[in-house]
């Protein structure tokens, strides 16, 4: 039995992960902001531990992770699944709203995973999901705010896991495209107000039409995801990075060509800047 711990599991993905690990016969410490929303979906299950917590308070990442400990005996498996969209051009993206979006996406994912990774290196064992997006892969015009983000999330993820490899401790970055959840309405996504006029008929204009048209139209299914976490999960050679859904295989391919063939463009300038070795200054 392995014994998960969930950011976000009132909704998307994080209920649906939750509804996986239970039906396995896994344990979960289920965190929300309010609890009450994980019991009401779930019931009071033996195996369940709703506890509150918003993933931008610290002292409350500890006491989840503290009080999921004393209720389990470990952590098997984070999920750092809490977070949401901000969608607008960059410059159109208030101050306020981006450093709450990094308050959440970023700050709250290391507040987390810095209060339950005490615990796994005790065990010597555990498995941290980061979820980012093919957003945090490539940089989608309208969303240039929110990949940033995710790109964080990717830095950080590639360095944690070399970083926790000594400790037995594996690191998957989730890479979902784009999948029929609620990230594209209200409460999933922040759409910036200050629209630009400027910006209309342009790509990054054009992204805000296309994601309310999108909405619950998505190509990927949730479920499925959810369930392929958990043979992911399962596999004793986890990836470092897990995308979900054909588009983002698609993106990850072309994003690959296109800097494949940027670099034979300019590979004589790249590697001209450096010293000229002995032999050449010699010569």
């Amino acid at each position: 039995m392995k014994i998960w711990f969930i950011t976000g599991a009132s909704r998307g993905f994080g209920a649906l992960m939750t509804k996986e690990a239970l039906a396995a016969g896994d344990a979960v410490i289920a965190t929300a902001r309010n609890p009450k929303t994980v019991t009401e979906q779930f019931g009071n299950h033996p195996n369940l531990f709703a506890v509150a917590l918003d993933v931008s308070n610290e002292a409350q990442a500890k006491e989840a992770a503290a009080a999921g400990i004393a209720r389990f005996g470990r952590i098997d498996v984070l999920a750092n699944n809490a977070g949401y969209g901000l969608l607008g051009a960059v410059e159109e993206a208030t101050a306020e709203e981006i450093e709450k979006l990094y308050a959440t996406n970023v700050f709250g994912l290391l507040k987390v995973t810095r209060a339950v990774l005490p615990h796994m290196r005790r065990q010597r064992s555990g498995h941290v999901l980061n979820f980012s997006s093919i957003g945090g892969y490539f940089g989608y015009p309208g969303w240039g705010v929110y990949g940033s983000t995710k790109f964080a999330v990717e830095g950080l993820s590639e360095s944690l896991a070399a970083e926790l490899e000594p400790f037995g401790i594996k690191v998957t970055i989730i890479e979902p495209g784009f999948f029929r959840t609620d990230f594209l309405s209200d409460t999933s996504l922040a759409v910036s107000p200050a629209s630009i006029a400027d910006y209309e008929g342009t790509p990054a204009g054009n992204m805000r039409n296309f994601a309310a048209d999108a909405n619950h139209a998505q190509p990927g299914n949730p479920a499925k995801l959810a369930a392929g976490i958990m043979t992911m999960v399962s596999s004793a050679n986890p990836p470092l990075r897990m995308p979900f859904g054909s588009d983002t295989v698609a993106m990850i391919e072309a994003q690959h060509a296109s800097v494949e063939k940027e670099l034979a463009a300019w590979r004589e300038l790249a590697l001209s800047t450096d010293f000229a070795s002995e032999t050449t200054a010699v010569s």
